[in-house]
């Protein structure tokens, strides 16, 4: 494990923290600490000579200005030596007391860069720092040292958060009623498996439980088209094939992908349990980031491992997206893992495997995003039953594990006439798995194929028990989606919907509860299928909400349930060099984040400038959007003439 530990140390509560962290484990693994203190003497220097013209007339004689300077120099070159020094002397004593051996580094410099230059020129294989320094302040997240050290270095990183929490290695912390966890984030990346062995070791150490926790998200692509839809024209629409890709999405990509991110968890279980470790896994639905910071909030873990970079970065990434958020905003200490480990499983098949020209061909026929994932699949499914060759019928074995049979004929693994009854059937009874949420369609099963839990788990949907409820909520209105499916909400569940009051965070609620009635055949939506979407958001939101949770909204609420939250007056919104309406800034707001909606704000801005008013109203709005299609269809059309 870790032999040699840095800390950089600078006195602040986090530096503190973290130097006690380094010491637990120090004599957990028997390892040696180093700690460092950086000093910025050259800077002193330079800001003296800046403001030597401010001194007293005095000193500004010729013998008086160079004593006066080298009196400076001596100064703040001893004071900062001694400061250094003094704070090093903390971190040595308390090595001293436990017997750890301990090596004190000081440097003149830029703090982050002399910190992360000595890190790249040693051979340390831990870095223990504090998430803040000196300079923190009541809304501080991460402190600039700590962003900019582990942005650059590559080395396993252990930034402290918490500075409640004791380190001692029963894992009790003063006041806690029970030992607070090690969670750690599984994504099929070599960092984050290398993470987990992390996380094993550390556990033992501590005495902590660890479990394993894996986020996919089957609503992206669904929330994505429902937006783009938006701002296309019909023939745009067209070229996209709307129909196409939410089928493809529903029928395909999505149930493979919450059975692909299981398989990650049962391959991290069986590395645990070669360690002798019982770990807990649990598979989450939703955006990665949003629903690790509510596991974690929840659960309110020890520590947090997450590999440094995910499995959809490249290589030369400083560190992913979902690992910065959640080291910014995470409550608990964070591991950010930089080493790589690679499953013997996923290593053997690579090097050992031989795939038949039938079976690559076959493979082929995935997308060219998800073909990677089917074959780790693939060769996972052939691992375990011994095989080496990789033939068509192991191809459409392994297949069957994570598509359903509808998709498997599309793709020509089987006969459309075996599955045509069971397809046709599949709307008449639906069983949700009350573990992670997978929906089984026309039959009750025995065991749930992404989890693993018994079939005892799956609760069978009651349709004419929905119907009946959709009845008292209220009158229910048709809602078309993007692909032209219609689904009915009932007024209470519209009301629900409404209780979000960003308009982004509104939209992608609707995508998401849209998603399950279809995934599920549910036609009604009510608000008890709005609640636990629209809690999960006004958890993240509710700095936003200017009235009550949703819970007023719910079924068994006092007073009227469909009461809505009441618009905000109108008013006028600057943005630059232009007045916005309400009305016409929320219009903006449909237009996709990105490089999309800056576009049509230009567009926008231009027709205003067109018009010699600094007022954008909807009408104005509405006319840049059209300038914006019509660019846009433009382009489609020059397009189509290079592809023919």
């Amino acid at each position: 494990m870790y032999k040699n530990i840095f800390v950089p140390v600078d006195n602040s509560e986090h530096s503190i923290c973290a130097v006690d962290m380094a010491v637990a484990l120090a004599q957990a693994f028997g390892a040696e600490i180093t700690g460092s203190h950086a000093y910025a003497a050259r800077m002193h220097d330079y800001r003296f000579k800046q403001m030597e013209f401010t001194l007293p007339e005095e000193y500004l004689l010729e013998d008086a200005m160079e004593k006066q300077r080298k009196i400076h120099d001596t100064l703040i070159t001893m004071g900062l030596e001694l400061i250094s020094d003094s704070y090093l002397v903390v971190a040595d004593k308390r090595c001293r007391e436990v017997g750890v051996p301990f090596y004190p580094k000081m440097y003149d410099g830029k703090n982050w860069k002399v910190i992360v230059k000595d890190i790249e020129e040693s051979d340390y294989d831990l870095v223990v720092m504090g998430a803040l320094g000196l300079g923190a302040v009541k809304d501080s997240q991460l402190g600039s040292v700590c962003e900019r050290v582990t942005r650059r270095v590559r080395t396993d990183t252990l930034v402290i958060k918490d500075v409640s929490s004791d380190v001692s290695s029963n894992g009790q912390a003063a006041g806690d009623a029970k030992r607070r966890s090690i969670v750690v984030g599984i994504d099929g990346s070599p960092e984050s498996f290398a993470g987990l062995k992390t996380a094993l070791t550390l556990g033992k150490a501590t005495g902590r439980p660890v479990e394993a926790v894996s986020v996919y998200d089957p609503y992206l692509h669904y929330a994505m088209f429902n937006s783009i839809v938006n701002v296309l024209t019909e023939k745009a629409s067209k070229v996209f094939r709307f129909k196409e890709q939410e089928q493809l999405h529903e029928e395909v990509i999505d149930t493979g992908l919450a059975k692909i991110y299981q398989s990650h968890l049962e391959v991290a279980r069986r590395i645990a349990l070669e360690e002798g470790v019982a770990l807990k896994i649990t598979l989450l639905d939703g955006k990665a980031f949003e629903k690790m910071i509510q596991y974690v909030r929840r659960e309110e873990p020890w520590l947090l491992v997450l590999g440094r970079i995910g499995v959809h970065s490249d290589e030369d990434m400083d560190i992913g997206s979902n690992t910065e958020n959640l080291l910014r905003q995470a409550p608990c200490n964070i591991l950010l893992s930089s080493q790589r480990y690679v499953p013997p499983v996923d290593v053997s098949a690579e090097e050992t495997m031989f795939w038949t020209e039938p079976a690559t061909r076959l493979l082929n026929t995935a997308p060219d995003f998800a073909r990677g994932i089917a074959r780790t699949t693939i060769h996972r499914y052939a691992m375990e039953r011994g095989h080496s060759v990789i033939t068509r019928k192991i191809v459409e074995q392994a297949m069957g594990n994570i598509l359903p049979r509808s998709s498997m004929v599309k793709m020509g693994i089987i006969a459309g006439e075996t599955a045509a009854k069971e397809i046709a059937a599949s709307d008449t009874t639906v069983y949700v798995c009350a573990e992670c949420g997978y929906t089984a369609r026309g039959f009750e099963p025995v065991q749930c194929g992404v989890c693993g839990s018994l079939g005892s788990t799956f609760q069978q949907l009651d349709k004419a028990a929905i119907t009946r409820l959709a009845r008292l909520e209220g009158d229910a209105q048709a809602v078309t989606t993007f692909d032209d499916v219609k689904l009915m909400w009932t007024k209470e569940a519209r009301a629900a919907l409404r209780q979000i009051p960003d308009g982004y965070q509104m939209r992608r609620a609707k995508a998401q509860i849209e998603k399950r009635a279809r995934v599920r055949r549910v036609p009604t939506i009510t608000v008890d299928m709005v609640a636990s979407v629209v809690e999960g958001h006004a958890v993240d939101t509710q700095h936003l909400t200017p009235r009550g949770s949703l819970k007023a909204a719910g079924p068994g609420a006092q007073g009227d349930r469909s009461a809505s939250v009441k618009p905000a007056m109108e008013s006028l919104l600057q943005d630059g060099a232009f007045m916005w309406t309400q009305e016409a800034h929320r219009r903006l707001g449909r237009v996709p984040e990105g490089f999309m909606r800056v576009r049509t704000k230009d567009r926008i801005e231009a027709v205003a400038k067109d018009q010699s008013t600094n007022l954008i109203t909807l009408q104005v709005v509405e006319a840049g959007i059209q300038e914006s299609l019509k660019l846009m269809e433009e382009m489609i059309r020059e397009q189509a003439a290079a592809d023919h």
